[in-house]
């Protein structure tokens, strides 16, 4: 009982790494095929729950993203089969099935035409029928293969309400007749905004994984970084694309020194600067610089200018923290928020101190307080002012939150630091 338990185990290990890099490849080859976002992504996820069990018996096959296609793609024939009111589908697709005995790879899949897949799948989900908020959401899930807990945790929603805003989505794109292709010129506009932040909590996610063993999923982060290169290729004068572009390689950049080699988070003050790399950082200056006198600076060219900052400091005492501070007030203006808020303490705190520091976090208390980085930069704001007790029970209040053990470790070392000085 125990080895069959183990191989399921190592089965759902397997298909999570699986899914995060197939699922947009896998949905893309459905849907060319089959046209439907939601009956794609439940046919999807039915060859996921099988792969499980399939694969806890017989081990991974050697080309998994094709497995999860022919056996999706079969479970999308069987559904049309048992729909009468879909007669017509169903004679296309018996006509199909002796063409597809054996499914194609993923990467026999032709592509539509011009644009990557994934890109296109990213504006499909960003359909301006659909409010921003569940534009963001469907793209994480289809593109991203982000678990609805973890959307549910960047929107500080309960898993249960962002199930319900994902069903919705997926009925409203059927409603509307959303097709598989990129919009036209003319359509771009009224997706763009949606598919930057869609990319943006992509890399956000890639770049600190809010749950399980591993504080990175570089690949997910570079899927973004990539995303909004293609982006910028189909829109080349958005400067908002470009902001976030820089955006994303100048935090990318410090990825290398964000753990040590146990896997720990290593917080920005500590890191061997040394390890982060030049090349990103030449390269999103040199973006930022391009876009920066063109006009009106939206949100990521201002979260890049804050990102370049830090990238330009030698060490972090050499920070140039009155320079930040006057970007997050201009953000705060731009785009208040309250991670931005959280943010702005910080660089109030540094310097006018932690007292003044704290009453900005108090600001953005009340939106803040279900998710753990309020309460750890509250505790490290605490701990500078000298009030210890509070800091302690903030630190606890932060790991108990959070889902990441990477950085549940980080503020129970913290925890214990402080406990040892206390009691000394």
């Amino acid at each position: 009982m125990a080895t069959t338990s183990s191989a399921g185990s190592d089965a759902e290990r397997v298909l999570a790494q699986v899914w995060r890099q197939e699922a947009p490849r896998v949905l893309a080859a459905l849907l060319r095929r089959h046209g439907d976002l939601g009956d794609c992504e439940d046919a999807a996820q039915e060859a996921a729950e099988a792969a499980v069990v399939q694969w806890s018996a017989t081990g991974v096959p050697g080309d998994p993203g094709a497995w999860l296609v022919r056996v999706a793609s079969r479970r999308l024939i069987d559904r049309h089969r048992s729909d009468r009111a879909r007669e017509r589908r169903e004679i296309e697709d018996s006509a199909r099935e002796s063409a597809d005995a054996v499914a194609p790879s993923v990467a026999e899949v032709p592509p539509s035409s011009g644009h990557d897949d994934t890109l296109r799948m990213l504006f499909l989900c960003c359909h301006p029928s659909l409010s921003r908020p569940s534009q963001v959401a469907l793209s994480l899930r289809a593109v991203a293969g982000l678990s609805v807990e973890s959307i549910a945790a960047a929107y500080l929603v309960p898993a249960r309400t962002m199930t319900q805003r994902l069903t919705r989505a997926r009925s409203a794109l059927r409603a509307a007749g959303a097709r598989f292709e990129m919009p036209s010129s003319a359509q771009l506009p009224a997706r763009t905004a949606a598919v930057l932040d869609a990319c943006h909590l992509m890399f956000t996610e890639g770049y600190t994984q809010t749950s399980g063993d591993t504080l990175l999923d570089l690949t997910l982060a570079e899927e973004a970084i990539r995303l909004v290169r293609q982006v910028r290729e189909v829109l080349v004068d958005h400067d908002e694309a470009s902001g976030l572009l820089a955006l994303m390689l100048l935090t990318h950049a410090r990825s290398p020194a964000r753990t040590d080699e146990a896997g720990d988070l290593v917080p920005l003050a500590e890191q061997d600067r040394g390890r982060w790399r030049e090349d990103l950082i030449d390269e999103g200056v040199s973006v930022l610089e391009q876009v920066l006198p063109r006009g009106a600076v939206g949100r990521y060219q201002l979260h890049a200018a804050i990102a370049a900052v830090h990238a330009e400091a030698t060490a972090y005492a050499a920070t140039d923290w009155w320079q930040i501070r006057v970007l997050y007030e201009m953000l705060t203006e731009v785009a208040p928020s309250p991670a931005v808020a959280l943010n702005r303490a910080v660089a109030v705190a540094m310097t006018d101190g932690p007292a003044a520091g704290l009453a900005v976090l108090g600001v953005a208390g009340p939106a803040m307080a279900r998710h753990h980085r309020w309460h750890a930069v509250r505790a490290h704001l605490l701990e500078l002012d000298g009030d210890l007790g509070a800091a302690a029970e903030a630190y606890r209040q932060a790991a108990r939150l959070t889902s990441s053990r990477p950085e549940q470790r980080y503020l129970n070392r913290r925890l214990l630091r402080l406990d040892g000085g206390s009691s000394s």
